[in-house]
């Protein structure tokens, strides 16, 4: 089986995070890079299934600046067998559908039985592409999971929903993401670190995709504007103090929605 892993580098969460109010885009070098956690529990997952079944290959897959490499590697430290890395100037600022485009057509070219990826990354948090790269795989997609198993030719899962929780299930190909339900992922070893260093990375651009980012026809969201969040208006005190009785109901009275 070759399971493909979707990993997105994303500025570090206990950092700053910054937008780039001239392109609209994220400030990248607000904030240390990291493979982002929630994709960390993808591959955990996807090793699980490989350590259980002998020929399985897990295959990671990111479309990313070529700064990505160190964080594409904490992958390959962890146990993935190789990865495949799309960089191309015209991905910068990528909306979901272009993204989805790429993606698909990287997972297309590679093989795979199963693509498992976050539900939602943590920079964009648009948490539409493993919909989306189903899609144009015309493949079944089972998203939103809180538990996985994974078999030869099938895989299913828990979704929790309103009031309960829903079981579902699916043949072989097919997409699934994951929650942070799943399990933490696994810590590189030292014998990880370094094989890492030895496992292949390949690299690719749209052109060896054949897609064409500046194809007038292909629909494609831009950014109008974008401003910072505007500061927040200091609240009206009441001291313990005084009246506070009737200044809290004066408060009460001038602000009521009724």
């Amino acid at each position: 089986m070759k399971i493909v892993v979707l990993v997105k580098e994303v500025p570090d969460t206990y950092g700053d995070r910054k937008l780039n109010l001239e392109t609209g885009l994220a400030d990248r070098g607000a904030s240390e890079a990291v493979l982002d956690e929630i994709n960390e529990r993808s591959v955990e997952v996807a090793l699980s299934y490989a350590e259980t079944e002998s020929g399985t290959e897990v295959v990671l897959v990111s479309v990313a600046p070529p700064s990505a490499t160190a964080t594409i590697r904490k992958g390959l430290a962890m146990g993935a067998h190789r990865a495949v890395h799309v960089e191309d100037e015209a991905l910068l600022g990528a909306d979901l559908r272009l993204t989805a485009e790429t993606l698909a057509a990287v997972t297309k070219r590679i093989g795979f039985d199963l693509i498992i990826a976050g539900n939602s990354s943590t920079d964009g948090s648009g948490g539409m592409i493993p919909a989306l790269v189903a899609e144009l795989l015309d493949v079944p997609h089972a998203t939103g999971l809180s538990s996985v198993m994974v078999s030869p030719g099938a895989v299913s899962g828990s979704r929790p929903i309103e009031g309960g929780v829903d079981q579902v299930s699916t043949t072989l190909p097919a997409v699934i993401s994951i929650t942070e339900a799943l399990p933490d992922a696994r810590f590189p070893n030292f014998k990880g670190i370094v094989a890492a260093k030895k496992k292949p990375i390949e690299k690719l651009s749209l052109a060896d995709l054949g897609i064409n980012a500046e194809d007038p026809k292909a629909a494609r969201s831009i950014m109008l504007a974008v401003s910072e969040r505007p500061t927040r208006a200091a609240g009206i005190k009441i001291f313990a103090e005084g009246n506070v009785g009737e200044q809290l109901a004066d408060f009460l009275t001038q602000n009521s929605l009724t």
